[in-house]
């Protein structure tokens, strides 16, 4: 693939629930190993969005392409395979298995044992079993879990379990991993490190894409910027330009109401 192609394009998508308009011909481009960021209101579509380009929600509209292929349509594990892996906004680990086994699990779509391999316990099936472990131990280490490899995921402190998820995400070998506000719940400390996390992954060449609140994480952090509204796309660019966008100004502050004219009359206020 030509390196000047955007990683994953998203075209025109649009998405309703009911009498409800979550996306309304959303388009980003976001380049292969860049961090791109997609912040917005509450309610403003983000998580439709990532749930559209993941494949859980089919969109009414539009499409996604990753490296010029059309995605849109694509089972979830198809597009796991193809090359997207994702965090969730809510945690979802499996709590009474142990944190390398959390990320074990996250291996399966590049696994090539198949069911009579899992029975049989070919000697095959036991090295590559070896090997997903030894990567599995080696993403531990690169999200700073490793020290907890043996201990129920459900007992970990919440921050370590939002860098075990990502930790999973990466198991699957993704070109792109897409992170649904990673750093909530985060304390500043928590928070730094995560962004030293991000940074990692992009300078190890895994594009991401982020949704996130805090807005100083995001503008110090991304390399552009998209913003949601109502499910409609006000603005996009590098993070300097998003900041001082009026439409970005006022989505998130609120367009001061204007003054009445100094001699209008009581009746005509």
């Amino acid at each position: 693939m030509s390196a000047d192609l955007p990683l994953l394009s998203v075209q025109a998508v649009g998405k309703s629930f009911g009498g409800v308009q979550a996306l309304s011909g959303v388009s980003i481009d976001v380049a292969r190993g860049a961090v791109y960021g997609l912040i917005g209101p509450n309610g403003a579509g983000k998580t439709t969005l990532f749930n559209v380009i993941t494949g859980f929600t089919p969109p009414d509209g539009g499409q996604c392409l990753l490296d010029g292929h059309r995605i849109t349509g694509e089972p979830v594990h198809r597009v796991v395979q193809l090359g997207i892996a994702r965090t969730f906004q809510n945690i979802r680990l499996f709590h009474q298995m142990s944190a390398l086994e959390n990320v074990m699990v996250g291996m399966h779509a590049r696994s090539s044992t198949g069911a009579l391999g899992a029975i049989l316990r070919t000697r095959r099936v036991r090295d590559e079993e070896h090997r997903l472990e030894a990567r599995a131990h080696a993403l531990l280490q690169q999200v700073g879990v490793s020290a907890f490899a043996d201990e129920p995921a459900g007992s970990l402190p919440y921050g370590l379990q939002r860098r075990l998820e990502i930790a999973r995400a990466l198991a699957a070998g993704p070109k792109l991993i897409a992170l649904d506000e990673p750093a909530a719940g985060m304390n500043a400390s928590e928070t730094a490190s995560l962004r030293e996390l991000i940074v990692s992954l992009r300078d190890g060449g895994t594009t991401v894409l982020l949704i996130e609140h805090d807005v100083r994480l995001v503008m110090g952090l991304c390399d552009r910027v998209a913003v949601l509204d109502h499910g409609q796309l006000i603005a996009e660019g590098v993070p300097a330009e998003v900041q001082r966008d009026p439409a970005v100004i006022e989505a998130y502050l609120g367009a001061p109401a204007p003054e009445a004219p100094a001699h209008a009359t009581a009746e005509g206020r």
